[in-house]
Formats: structure tokens, C-alpha cells, sequence
């Protein structure tokens, strides 16, 4: 059976997975590339882009990880871009297809939750974005039918997050802890009581640029 699965999740030391004031020109918010930089030292990472070289450790094993056995993503709308309201064009005219350019990281599908209906935008190296408007349920239930018995992979933004993790709906999550602080933004466990939920940590390893935590479900 699938599994709902957060990888990778960046986060700063005092719980933050984004810095303040996120713009176009500034996505992460104010410092939030620094709790990022374990990934883009890694061979992961830069395969991701195109680009050779990158480290091979610890670090590298943990972002490599994330991308095994999924069959599907699912992300917020502001993870996908940053355009607010209606769908609309860019000062190009053209209409916004995601922050990767004609071909994601992705290469399944992605189910991007949103308030405004869009039609399907297929991509390039086997990327299509479906727009949902019904909610996270339905979100994860296309999400699995389209996975095909692989995994899903829970992309964020951190208030997407919250919100399947506020429902239990999240089976595994891999923070990479930052030694950085950024001290606002968006903090993950804000108004969510993990024990609660029943989530455990399974495993705790020291990389080279961020420690390791996974998080299971009971």
C-alpha cells in the first residue's frame, strides 16, 4: 500500500522550514536558503539540475533516499509558484508552469492543491501538474490512485504539511535539521502535538551540513 512520505524537509534549528517575507524574487523568505545548504552540496542535488559533481555522503544518502519508490507528489500552491487569486499570465504572457522549468524533478504526477480550477499542464520527462480543488482527501486519494502501489511524496509547502500531519495522515517524514536559526516564518510543529498524533522517531543520524530525523507513524 502506498505511504504518504515527507522527504527532505529542511528546517532550521528553532523549527522553521521557511524565513519570513517570501516573494518571487525570494521564495524561501529571508535567510531561508541557508537551512538548504546541506542539499545543494549534494550529487543529488546537483543531478537534479544537471550538473556534475557533489558530495557522496551522509547528507547525499538521505536526500537521495527521498526520491526511491514514488509513483506520485502532491504540493501546495504556493510551493508550485508564486502567483495569489486567479490563475493568470506572467509580464511574458505566458501562464505560470512551476518554479523547474519544462522539465520538474518530478517525473510522475503531481497533485497541486488550490482554490482555482486549471487544466492539467503535461511537462516534459513524464511531469503532468493536476490541479485539485476539493481538499487534501481527494488530493491523497488521486494521489495513491496514480501512484500505482509506489509511494507519495508530500513536497509541502510547511502549512500543506501541518495540515496532513494535523489529520495523521502522513506515514513517514525525514527532517534535515539545520544548525542555523532563522527566527520567524513558517514553523512545522506549531500547533501539532506529534505524540498525540502518534508519531515516533525511528531514526537519528549526523550528516555533514544537518542531522537526520525520521518520523513514523505508529
Amino acid at each position: 500500500m502506498s505511504r504518504l512520505r515527507v522527504e527532505s524537509l529542511s528546517m532550521s534549528f528553532d523549527g522553521y522550514g521557511a524565513g519570513p517575507n517570501q516573494s518571487l524574487e525570494n521564495p524561501l523568505g529571508e535567510n531561508g536558503k541557508t537551512i538548504f545548504e546541506w542539499f545543494f552540496h549534494t550529487t543529488t542535488f546537483n543531478k537534479m539540475i544537471g550538473q556534475p559533481g557533489g558530495t557522496t555522503g551522509i547528507d547525499n544518502q538521505f536526500a537521495s533516499r527521498g526520491f526511491e519508490n514514488i509513483g506520485a507528489n502532491i504540493m501546495g500552491r504556493n510551493m508550485f509558484g508564486p502567483i495569489r487569486g486567479p490563475w493568470q499570465k506572467d509580464l511574458q504572457g505566458e501562464e505560470w508552469k512551476g518554479w523547474w522549468g519544462p522539465n520538474p524533478p518530478y517525473h510522475s504526477p503531481v497533485f497541486v492543491l488550490t482554490h482555482h480550477a486549471r487544466k492539467p499542464i503535461e511537462m516534459e520527462g513524464g511531469t503532468t501538474f493536476y490541479f485539485v480543488t476539493d481538499g487534501i482527501e481527494s488530493a491523497l486519494k488521486q494521489a495513491q490512485k496514480a501512484a500505482g502501489g509506489k509511494d507519495i511524496r508530500l513536497n509541502g509547502g510547511i502549512s500543506v504539511i501541518k495540515q496532513y500531519l494535523s489529520k495523521g495522515l502522513v506515514d513517514y517524514m525525514h527532517l534535515a535539521v539545520s544548525p542555523k536559526l532563522l527566527g520567524a516564518g513558517e514553523n512545522l510543529f506549531q500547533g501539532i502535538d506529534l505524540v498525540k498524533a502518534d508519531y515516533t522517531i525511528k531514526e537519528s543520524v549526523r550528516g555533514e551540513n544537518a542531522s537526520h530525523v525520521i518520523f513514523e507513524k505508529v
